[in-house]
């Protein structure tokens, strides 16, 4: 029973590191370069931890890349060059279950705000659990953390059309 026990506990490990490793995230749409990210590229990225509040009300602290950083490597109109017709693209973020969530290019620039909204990896230290990672979007300071997408899988930058 013992030695049951921890092969179910070893095989859990196994998987859910694998799950995290084989992870990957596209980035398309009006970009200058197309990535495909694994969770190696990720991680060889340069980190920020940021502290919000989850929707229970409790405070964590979430560690991971600013997605400013992960747009500018795909070669998206950022800073200076964010104005006119520029203003109307977005970001849209998908999850493996379908959900999506929305964001204009200037709630992601530093020349517009000084929020940082991150891919995050790590929670409290943790990697993030199966069901909530292996990647996360975390927006600090909003009322309702509607936009707080698990599972990310595909970022897309679009224009916005009438």
């Amino acid at each position: 029973m013992k030695y049951t026990l921890l092969l179910f506990l070893a095989t859990i490990l196994l998987h859910s590191r694998t799950w995290a490793q084989s992870a990957t995230i596209s980035v398309t749409g009006e970009v200058t370069h197309p990535l495909q990210l694994s969770a190696a590229d990720i991680a060889a990225m340069k980190k920020v931890t940021v502290q919000a509040t989850d929707r229970d009300g409790k405070a964590h602290s979430y560690t991971g890349v600013p997605v400013a950083d992960i747009l500018q490597q795909a070669g998206v109109t950022m800073g200076a060059q964010l104005r006119g017709e520029n203003m109307s693209k977005y970001l849209l973020v998908k999850s493996g279950d379908g959900y999506e969530v929305l964001f204009s290019l200037p709630e992601l620039d530093a020349a517009f705000t000084d929020r940082v909204v991150i891919l995050a990896s790590q929670v409290d230290g943790q990697s993030l659990p199966e069901g909530k990672g292996p990647f996360r979007i975390v927006v600090p300071g909003e009322k309702k953390p509607a936009r707080w997408i698990w599972e990310v899988t595909a970022m897309t930058v679009r224009f916005a059309k009438e």
